[in-house]
């Protein structure tokens, strides 16, 4: 029937009404809280661009960890920055590297509370490339083996979930092959399957302490442009064995999540990178716009695209206003 008679402003009355009928729902238990794992002991050093964001030492991770499972968070994901990179990544593979002795002091205080490793070498190599750099070019294949000896020390340590970063072709089977051989096949693996070439990383490579010294990514991370190629890239990493996929960054890339969402049936995460953060950060602190409004319409039109958990540098301040 036409107006007057169908009138959609009568579900949108009050805030009692719009919850009634809200489709999409946020928990804090969506949210997966990125952390940064650094050497030394009282270490509580703020991102300049990432404001309420820390390098962490070991101790004050698991604080933070502490913090997350009282609030209901999902889980935590962890980027170790090591005291010493060299061409070989050797920090990403070592069992008493930051990471892996990071997972065990949180598996000890906090053993609930899921912990996924990030399973990459940028953080880890002194070119700060995401493997072997044969002719000035990243070698695909001499560095899937760095990337499966990494994920089995996370698993060793007690990580709860592995997930790939790199984009090297084979990358997912290699870890699945090595989590098998080493006696960890119930440790799935969430891939970045499609994880696009972009600026809006920047923030995170001073946390992370990760930019490239020399060229960019492009020749392995996705071409911003490209769709049908990330829904490649997926498949390709569900027939290696990849348990859950990411798309990278989440806003703009909701088509490419939605797409993923329609076309596998598998859980499927988005990552709110650095830069999608530090943007609404600094207009929130610039007065140009609500900080706690745009956060949480930018965690719900995420979700809403058809993410089943988001990977956010909000999880805690979403977390403490979902209550």
């Amino acid at each position: 029937m036409p107006f007057p008679t169908q009138r959609p402003r009568r579900l949108r009355s009050s805030e009692s009404m719009r919850r009634l009928v809200r489709e999409t729902i946020l928990e804090p238990a969506d949210f997966i809280l990125p952390l940064f794992a650094v050497e030394g002991e009282g270490i509580r050093k703020e991102i300049s661009s990432m404001p309420g964001n820390y390098q962490l030492s070991i101790e004050e991770i698991v604080k933070e960890c502490e913090e997350c499972a009282a609030l209901g968070i999902g889980g935590v994901i962890l980027f170790g920055i090591p005291s010493h990179k060299d061409e070989e990544a050797s920090g990403a593979y070592d069992n008493d590297g930051i990471v892996q002795r990071t997972v065990r002091a949180i598996k000890q205080s906090v053993p609930n509370l899921l912990v996924l490793t990030d399973v990459c070498n940028c953080e880890y190599t002194s070119h700060g490339h995401c493997g072997k750099i044969i002719d000035g070019d990243v070698d695909n294949d001499i560095s899937l083996g760095w990337l499966a000896a990494a994920a089995v020390s996370h698993a060793r340590a007690g990580a709860d979930i592995v997930a790939p970063s790199d984009m090297m072709d084979g990358r997912v089977g290699a870890i699945r092959q090595a989590l098998d051989q080493a006696g960890f096949p119930k440790v799935p693996i969430l891939s970045y399957a499609a994880k696009y070439a972009s600026v809006f990383y920047g923030p995170f490579r001073e946390a992370a302490e990760s930019a490239p010294q020399f060229g960019d990514r492009r020749s392995y991370q996705m071409d911003p442009p490209n769709a049908l190629e990330a829904m490649r890239e997926i498949a390709l990493d569900l027939e290696e064995g990849a348990d859950m996929i990411m798309v990278k960054p989440a806003m703009p890339y909701l088509d490419i999540i939605r797409m993923a969402k329609d076309r596998f049936d598998v859980p499927l995460a988005a990552y709110q990178v650095s830069g999608e953060f530090s943007m609404i950060m600094a207009a929130a602190r610039n007065g140009w716009i609500d900080e706690q409004r745009a956060m949480m319409e930018s965690l719900v039109g995420i979700r809403r695209a058809g993410a089943d958990f988001i990977l956010t540098y909000f999880a805690k301040p979403a977390a403490r206003l979902l209550g």
